[in-house]
């Protein structure tokens, strides 16, 4: 009898194990949905909220615009401009010395304290092998330029020790006037080749405002970080322009020539193709930036980075929301017709 009891007690027990195990059981199953449910209402939002989510890319084109007109209504230029744009010296000065560069800038700018000073490192393999100074200052002051610096990092400078390059300012300005034009013809051209493509306004503007909105928002965030434009960071919006223009041209060409399919299938299809270029680009964009020495490349990628990312935003929600927009218009005057 106590034999019976005590096994009648393990099978209670172990039923009991058993209902628990599959009551957590049907609760973890109770909770898989929900990723789906999340997953799902995203792809409903992006679906049918696109007018809603146009908001997000035009509240930025516009923070953009005014970032850049406040910039301009106070400093009187819309960009950070280094010296190879503005006029100016840059001092490269080879050392194996440690120099802390915010430290140098802070001291030289407190000597010369209306002029525009800043300080680059100059690394190979993780270690300091040189700095760079740039200074809008004129040619007669080079050489206090020099004694200050020689003080505030304890560095003997001979002549030897260090190169001078002088830009003037007017030389300067007509450089960034011929680079901006040049910018602005580019934008034109490729203006004029996506119309004849397309041969319609809609998508044509479409796709020149996205790359526009790349260009102004990634501006401003360039200023807003407080980067020196060179003639590396105009030729990196010249690149943009070409990422910008590849992306927006493949989604206007998916939806509006293939017949194939619905229309949303035809955006998600050009979504893949799209946002795998964009993180093959991304990638290779972030190693080049993270092993990169030179402070040229590492502007471009900057730029580039900043500028792919934004993109996203703009070809796959403002460029998708407005085709969407035009595909309904023309398909209730097909209606009406």
């Amino acid at each position: 009898m106590e034999d019976n009891t005590e096994n009648s007690q393990q099978d209670t027990t172990e039923n009991n194990t058993k209902i628990e195990t599959n009551k957590d059981t049907d609760e973890n199953q109770k909770k898989l949905p929900k990723i789906k449910f999340n997953f799902s209402s995203i792809k409903n939002i992006y679906e049918n909220q696109y007018k809603k989510l146009l908001i997000i890319p035009f509240a930025l084109l516009l923070i953009a615009i005014l970032l850049i007109g406040f910039k301009f209504a106070t400093t009187g230029d819309f960009i950070n401009r280094d010296v190879s744009l503005k006029g100016g010296v840059t001092i490269t000065i080879p050392t194996t010395k440690q120099v802390d560069i915010l430290q140098l800038e802070n001291i030289i700018s407190s000597k010369f304290p209306e002029k525009d000073i800043s300080t680059k490192s100059i690394s190979q393999f993780g270690a300091q092998t040189g700095v760079i100074l740039e200074a809008d200052i004129e040619e007669r002051q080079v050489n206090t330029l020099i004694e200050e610096i020689s003080k505030a990092s304890d560095i003997e400078l001979e002549t030897a020790d260090y190169s001078v390059e002088i830009v003037g300012s007017s030389l300067g300005a007509s450089f960034f006037k011929e680079v901006i034009v040049a910018l602005l013809i580019a934008f034109l051209f490729m203006a004029i080749v996506v119309f004849l493509y397309f041969r319609t306004i809609v998508p044509s503007a479409a796709v020149i405002l996205a790359a526009l909105s790349d260009i102004l928002i990634t501006l401003s965030i360039v200023n807003l970080l407080g980067i020196r434009l060179s003639t590396a960071g105009i030729a990196a919006f010249l690149m943009l322009i070409g990422y910008s223009v590849d992306t927006d041209i493949l989604l206007s060409t998916r939806v509006l020539k293939r017949k194939e399919g619905t229309e949303m299938e035809r955006i998600y299809g050009a979504f893949k193709t799209g946002i795998t270029m964009s993180l093959t680009t991304l990638t290779a964009v972030t190693m080049a930036l993270i092993f990169a020495q030179s402070g040229v490349i590492k502007q471009i990628m900057i730029i580039l980075l900043i500028g792919l990312l934004v993109d996203l935003i703009n070809t796959w929600i403002q460029n998708v929301g407005i085709l969407r927009l035009y595909l309904e218009r023309k398909a209730r005057k097909s209606g009406i017709q």
